[in-house]
C-alpha cells in the first residue's frame, strides 16, 4: 500500500497539473505522507532515533520517532506543483524545514531544551520580519507590542503542540483538525492560497495517522520532535499570517485562540499546577520537566483508556474551534461572548478533572489501608 501511494504521487507529478485544486493538494499530501512514513521508520531504526519507554511514558517498547520528517516532506511535495505564492509562506515553509531538521537531530542524538527554544525564537523572528505578525495594538507605539505578542504566540503554540504529543494519534489528529479549521476560516475570509496550504498540512497529518494510530496495536512510529516542533510552528504561523478581522483586534485574536483553545488550556493548566505543587521552580525546570499530567493523561485515567480520551479531546477541540467560524462576520461583543463561553467550558473540564483526581486519590488511599 505505501508503494502504491507513492506511485500515485509520482504519476501526479509527471502529469504536472497547471494549477491543482485544494482537494488535489490535500490528497497528494495524504498519499505522500502515508507512503513515505514506512521508509522514514526504517531510517529511524537504523539511526537509533527511538523513543525508549520509562515510568513517565505510556508505550511499552522502543518506538521510532522521526515521523515529522515524512509529514513535512509530504507537505512540501504537495505544494511543489503550485506557483510560489508569497514571501510570507516561503518564510514559514523554510523555518518549518529548519525546525524539522533540528528536531530530527534531537530525535537521533539529542539537543538541549535551551537550544531548541533558542531556535524557535530565531524562526519566530524570521517569519515576523517576513511580515507574519499579529496586529492587535494600533499605532506606531503598538509595533513593539505586536512583535512581542507574535513571538509569544508562535513559540507558545509550538511548545503547547509539543506538550500534547504524548498519546497515539493525538498530535496528528488534533493538528489535522486545527489545520482544517484554519482552512475553513481562511475560505470564509477569501484567502485561497492559505486554504491550500492548510489543506496540504491536514492531508499530510492524516496520511501519517494510520501509522501512528492502529487498531489493537501500538503506534509503529511517533512524530518526534521533528514533527511536533515543525508542525506546531506551521500551525502557529499560519494562524496569524492573515488579519482575520481588519480593524477589529478582539475578533482577530478570538478566532485563533478558539481554534487552539485545547493546547492552550493544557499548557496553562499543567504549568500552573507544576508551579503551585513545587515540581517546577525555574524556567529551565519548566523546559526540562516531563510528566504524566497533561490533558490526555488525565482524560485517559478519567475514562479508563486512551481511545475514549482521544475522542473526547477531539470533540472538545472541534466544539470550541467551530465557534471561531461564527466570528467571520462577527462583532467585538460576539467575540467576547465566544471567548467567555470557551473559558467556562474549559473551567468545567478542569473542575471535573480535579474532582476525579481527588476521588482516585481517596480510593487508592483506602485500598492501601485495607
Amino acid at each position: 500500500m505505501p508503494a502504491l501511494a507513492l506511485t500515485v504521487v509520482a504519476i501526479w507529478f509527471l502529469a504536472r497539473p497547471a494549477n491543482p485544486g485544494v482537494a488535489q493538494v490535500a490528497a497528494v499530501a495524504l498519499l505522500a505522507a502515508f507512503g513515505l512514513t514506512p521508509f522514514v521508520r526504517l531510517i529511524a531504526l537504523r539511526t537509533g532515533a527511538l523513543d525508549h519507554p520509562d515510568a513517565r511514558k505510556t508505550h511499552e517498547a522502543p518506538t521510532p520517532k522521526l515521523g515529522g520528517v515524512a509529514v513535512i516532506a509530504a507537505f512540501v511535495l504537495s505544494l511543489g506543483q503550485r506557483p510560489l505564492i508569497d514571501h510570507e509562506l516561503l518564510a514559514i515553509a523554510v523555518c518549518s524545514l529548519v525546525l524539522m531538521l533540528a528536531g530530527a537531530v534531537d530525535d537521533t542524538r539529542g539537543l538541549s531544551a535551551g537550544l531548541r527554544l533558542g531556535l524557535q525564537l530565531v524562526c519566530a523572528c524570521a517569519v515576523i520580519v517576513a511580515g507574519v505578525s499579529l496586529n492587535l495594538v494600533p499605532g506606531r507605539a503598538g509595533a513593539a507590542a505586536n512583535v512581542a505578542l507574535s513571538i509569544l504566540w508562535i513559540v507558545g503554540i509550538t511548545n503547547a503542540y509539543n506538550f500534547i504529543d504524548g498519546m497515539d494519534g493525538l498530535a496528528a489528529s488534533l493538528g489535522a483538525l486545527i489545520a482544517l479549521l484554519l482552512a475553513l476560516f481562511a475560505r470564509g475570509a477569501g484567502q485561497p492560497a492559505l486554504v491550500a496550504v492548510c489543506a496540504a498540512l491536514a492531508g499530510a497529518l492524516l496520511g501519517f495517522l494510520p501509522h501512528n494510530l492502529r487498531q489493537g496495536r501500538p503506534a509503529s512510529i511517533f512524530l518526534g520532535d521533528s514533527g511536533s516542533a515543525s508542525v506546531g510552528f506551521l500551525l502557529a504561523a499560519l494562524a496569524i499570517k492573515e488579519d482575520w478581522a481588519e480593524g477589529d483586534p478582539l475578533v482577530a485574536l478570538a478566532a485563533p485562540v478558539l481554534i487552539f483553545s485545547v493546547p492552550i488550556y493544557d499548557m496553562i493548566r499543567t504549568t500552573v499546577t507544576r508551579i503551585v505543587s513545587g515540581r517546577v521552580r525555574s524556567f529551565r525546570g519548566w523546559l526540562d520537566y516531563v510528566g504524566r499530567d497533561h490533558i490526555h493523561h488525565r482524560f485517559t485515567a478519567l475514562l479508563g483508556g486512551p481511545r475514549p480520551a482521544l475522542v473526547l479531546i477531539l470533540t472538545l477541540a472541534l466544539g470550541l474551534g467551530l465557534s471561531a467560524l461564527g466570528l467571520r462576520r462577527g462583532a467585538p461583543g460576539q467575540a467576547l461572548i465566544f471567548l467567555i463561553h470557551a473559558a467556562l467550558v474549559l473551567l468545567v473540564v478542569a473542575v471535573l478533572e480535579e474532582a476525579a483526581g481527588r476521588d482516585r486519590s481517596v480510593s487508592e488511599g483506602r485500598e492501601r489501608r485495607e
